[in-house]
């Protein structure tokens, strides 16, 4: 069984053990458009009810995103996706107690959650959107999600699908890593997330879950979002969003098995228990003492 590295991650108010047991990143969508859960936390009150919910399950990590990246989605202004985000940075500051992810492709975006105590950036677009994310990652000391997406999200379901889709996402992610480290963030706050869903088709989604330990060699810690996605609902028949929740546990204990240092999801509490049991599994055990018997 494949064992995953240990590594050390430092936030501006702790440092984050990545490898003794598996982080819970929880999702929460401050967007009325979200594939999954669009419009659910919209209003600030209920955003941060929420968030304080999401760590009494056990969330380790809180990720907190104002713009759909849902397939077909257009984008907003930076200004809105501030106009989204800061309200429940502001009201969650001095009393969460886990660090803050904010999800986002905008420099400005991660300059004002930032200034509201955000202490990880998270991006899907891995930097091709707006590479200033990396200078600010830099600057700021704070550690870099970098994520692999085939196109944008408007069309990233459309286009043509990479014929070597474990190749295409190792080149992505090295391109993404070289403008990281150019732009002066060091190695150890770099992780990368594979971008399950993101321009590949399904039979990829799986794939690549299954072929995790071959990106886990280029020697960063790995996160993977699975929660609620459409792959799933055409594995399980077309079932909705909501009716995954068996089918994402089922991918966020193969993403551990395979080397997941962190796994973002939707149904904290839930996912807590997949995650105690998969790192029972994972964990390196002793081989047992064979002991002869005698005979007579």
């Amino acid at each position: 069984m494949f064992q995953r590295k240990n590594f050390q991650l430092r936030t501006r108010s702790r440092t984050l053990a990545l490898g003794r047991r598996t982080l819970l990143m929880g999702i929460l969508n401050v967007t009325p458009d979200s594939f999954s859960d669009g419009g659910q936390y919209l209003d600030q009150d209920e955003a941060v009810a929420h968030a304080f919910e999401m760590e009494r399950a056990g969330a380790d990590i809180l990720d907190i995103g104002g713009e759909s990246t849902r397939p077909g989605s257009r984008g907003i202004s930076a200004q809105e996706e501030i106009d989204r985000v800061v309200p429940v940075l502001e009201k969650l500051r001095g009393h969460l107690r886990i660090p803050v992810s904010i999800d986002t492709s905008k420099s400005e975006v991660a300059e004002a959650a930032i200034r509201q105590g955000a202490e990880i950036l998270n991006d899907v677009t891995g930097l091709r959107r707006d590479p200033l994310l990396a200078e600010i990652a830099a600057k700021r000391r704070l550690p870099l999600i970098l994520m692999h997406m085939r196109g944008m999200p408007l069309t990233m379901q459309k286009k043509p699908f990479a014929q070597d889709v474990m190749r295409d996402v190792i080149a992505g992610l090295r391109r993404a890593v070289a403008v990281a480290l150019r732009a002066g963030v060091q190695k150890s706050q770099i992780l990368l997330d594979p971008g399950i869903g993101f321009g590949k088709s399904a039979e990829q989604n799986f794939e690549l879950l299954a072929r995790l330990p071959e990106l886990a060699r280029l020697g960063f810690p790995l996160l993977v979002g699975t929660s609620r996605k459409g792959f799933l609902g055409q594995a399980l028949g077309g079932k909705a969003e909501g009716d995954r929740l068996w089918g994402t546990a089922a991918t966020v204990a193969v993403s551990i098995l395979g080397g997941a240092h962190i796994v973002r999801v939707h149904d904290v509490a839930e996912m807590v228990q997949v995650a105690r049991v998969a790192d029972a599994i994972a964990r390196p055990h002793s081989a047992p003492i064979q002991r002869t018997e005698k005979t007579r």
